[in-house]
């Protein structure tokens, strides 16, 4: 299984090793969020999780993991140009457009688990998906290269103008950051304004990686360090998956909280 930011193109042999671990930073950040968010959830113990700290934390988890996506769209899309030859432009289009909907399909999954469990509240438009419509969106993009960080800052401005704004809209309008009032959702990441994020990676990567190589030379850092989150990097899909379920039953064994699944049929939408 491909890792979760890694969109295509970058084989083993040729990753990164600071793209990686930045990954595995932004994958432990996502873990102790969670398990934050799943404490005051499941009335475990009483913490803020939509203001203050706590609130700054998950934007900044988010804003890293997408910041990465980005730089990381610019690299699989410079190597890919020199692999592919004449002809490229067209098959790069359909190479990021089925990896981008491999990703939205997870984002799926992510939804139809929270449907059934959540109802009310449940992911429609996450992160799973922003990814996922970002990659597919990239061939439109590749060609501005590092005015792609110019670009970004535009779509980030008018993503907070929108939601200071207070502008309203049918549900179908969600993924660009516009929905009915009544809206609620555990995990919301329009395309405006985190799209400006990946647009802004995709400039940055142009930067310091200029054609697919790196353009700065990297402090050594203890292999200690590094590997670990280097190998949470390479496997950031498979952890961001499976690691809710894990935290919900490491929960349940640390707090004695009856069984969090005993209910499910009574929570779940299906039985609404």
């Amino acid at each position: 299984m491909k890792d979760l930011f890694q969109s295509s193109g970058v084989n083993s042999a040729g990753r990164f090793a600071e793209l990686d671990a930045a990954r595995g930073i932004a994958i432990l950040m996502m873990i102790v969020f969670h398990t934050v968010f799943d404490l005051y959830f499941f009335k475990i113990y009483p913490v803020n999780v939509s203001g203050g700290f706590w609130r700054y934390f998950a934007f900044s988890t988010a804003s890293l993991f997408l910041l990465i996506a980005g730089i990381s769209l610019s690299v699989s899309h410079s190597r890919a140009v020199r692999l592919a030859g004449e002809g490229a432009p067209g098959r790069l289009a359909v190479k990021f457009l089925k990896r981008g909907a491999g990703i939205f399909a997870w984002g799926l999954v992510v939804t139809l688990a929270t449907w059934l469990y959540l109802g009310q509240g449940f992911v429609i438009f996450g992160i799973l998906h922003a990814i996922g419509v970002s990659i597919m969106l990239s061939p439109l993009f590749f060609r501005f290269r590092s005015g792609n960080i110019l670009i970004g800052a535009v779509v980030i401005v008018t993503g907070l103008a929108l939601a200071y704004a207070g502008i309203s809209g049918p549900l179908w309008l969600c993924p660009i950051g516009i929905h009915p009032p009544s809206f609620s959702s555990v995990d919301y990441t329009p395309l405006f304004p985190w799209f400006g994020l990946v647009l802004i990676g995709l400039g940055t990567g142009e930067r310091i990686y200029p054609d697919g190589r790196r353009s700065f030379t990297v402090p050594a850092i203890p292999g200690g360090v590094l590997s670990p989150l280097a190998f949470l990097g390479r496997h950031s899909l498979a952890i961001y998956l499976v690691h809710q379920p894990v935290i919900i039953v490491l929960l349940q064994l640390v707090s004695g909280v009856p069984v969090f699944w005993q209910d499910f049929f009574k929570k779940s939408a299906l039985w609404k």
